[in-house]
């Protein structure tokens, strides 16, 4: 820091004192002006997370938009987009992509919703989506309540982009019901999808209809914050008179009046995506990345999360059980489910125990039998040899006698 940028940050430097309410002027130079300094060069280090959902029916160049947005091809002919790969049913798929620019890196996380409103009923298809986005917030809770909180990696929703077809017609019912759903989970930024369809005069009309529509349903969309600044409430001002934005994507770099640009042909001109006449591409870019992230990211923590997580903590009675849900899921608190996986433990060693004791006791009735009929083989056994000594003993018994008389006459003789 030079002398002069020193000198000057001394003449603002001050204390608020909470206790004694009064302000000090400090006297000379402490470096506690450097603290935002060092949350930079933390946050730099640590990278940024961010994750974008984009809802819409498939054609509506949501993918096309995407690679326009962050200038690169997080989907291209070797990996298309999620709508050419996957079945028309309604899923959700997520797709990372790691950016660096100027030293800082952006782990980016686009959430695609392949098969919205592409069938011929599309009773519930927001029911993935509502699902999805409460798995990521029931994610980052259960992490929050983890001992080792060091590691927390943040998927939550922070913005959902919902293209809404360039009918020129207003809202369909789709549109409607899937916003009114959503609206209090996540951040929602309508846009007029493939704006360059429509003439001016069509588009401006389009729009007041679409914004008509959202005020009687009210549908809760992204509300842009307000500064002190001047500057910042005329940018925002002028964001908030082009809703819903009107945006056209292409990949294709055409040169027009000897200047490359992002753009579409056609027979009667291009269609500049960069061009602020022509659609409110550059408003989006500015304010999705430049100007908003932080502020998305914020809305999504202090909000969206919070009245989830308010919510949740409030559905936790004494034993445990969800009251708002009627499947019966349980929903513990800690304490509550360490005492139930303990219960669980002690109940299956005892299940273990009975089923050992019972395999034991057959174990023992088959050595028993098994011994008793070794026993009984055995004596069968005895009982023939007994049998059979005895016959052989009958039949010598029974020559001795016949042959007697022989015996004694020469034993007469010899006398």
């Amino acid at each position: 820091m030079s002398v002069s940028a020193r000198s000057a940050a001394a003449e603002e430097r001050s204390v608020n004192s909470s206790t004694m309410g009064q302000q000090k002027n400090l006297e000379g130079y402490v470096g506690f002006a450097n603290l935002p300094n060092q949350v930079y060069r933390k946050s730099v280090k640590r990278g940024f997370e961010f994750t974008l959902m984009v809802v819409g029916e498939s054609g509506l160049g949501k993918s096309t938009l995407i690679n326009s947005l962050f200038l690169t091809d997080l989907y291209s002919p070797e990996y298309p987009g999620p709508s050419h790969r996957i079945k028309k049913t309604v899923q959700v798929e997520q797709s990372k992509v790691l950016i660096k620019e100027g030293g800082v890196q952006l782990l980016l996380t686009i959430v695609d919703t392949p098969g919205f409103g592409d069938a011929v009923d599309n009773s519930n298809c927001w029911q993935p989506v509502i699902d999805y986005i409460d798995s990521k917030f029931e994610d980052y809770l259960n992490a929050e309540s983890r001992v080792n909180r060091r590691q927390m990696p943040d998927n939550r929703v922070q913005c959902c982009l919902y293209f809404i077809a360039p009918s020129g017609h207003g809202l369909k019912p789709l549109d409607i019901e899937f916003m009114k759903r959503l609206h209090e989970k996540v951040n929602i930024i309508p846009l007029i999808a493939k704006a360059d369809t429509l003439t001016p005069e069509e588009c401006q009309q389009f729009k007041k209809q679409i914004m008509k529509e959202i005020q009687e349903h009210k549908i809760k969309i992204y509300e842009f914050p307000e500064t002190d600044d001047e500057e910042e409430n005329k940018l925002v001002k002028k964001i908030k008179d082009r809703l819903p934005l009107a945006v056209v994507g292409s990949n294709t770099i055409i040169e027009v009046n000897g200047k490359r640009v992002r753009g579409r042909q056609y027979p009667w001109g291009v269609a500049e995506v960069e061009n602020g006449e022509h659609c409110d591409f550059t408003i989006l870019r500015n304010m999705l990345i430049r100007t908003h992230m932080q502020d998305l990211k914020d809305v999504t923590n202090n909000v969206h999360y919070e009245n989830y997580r308010s919510r949740k903590l409030a559905a936790v009675t004494y034993n445990g059980v969800d009251n708002n849900k009627n499947k019966g899921q349980l929903t513990k608190s800690p304490l509550a489910q360490m005492e139930e996986e303990r219960r669980e433990h002690v109940a299956k060693m005892k299940k273990m125990e009975m089923e050992m004791e019972q395999v034991f006791e057959m174990k023992v009735k088959e050595k028993v039998q098994k011994l008793k009929d070794s026993e009984a083989e055995n004596l069968g056994k005895e009982q023939e040899e007994r049998e059979d000594l005895l016959n052989s003993l009958l039949t010598t018994s029974y020559v001795l006698v016949a042959n007697m008389p022989a015996w004694t006459s020469v034993f007469v003789g010899s006398v």
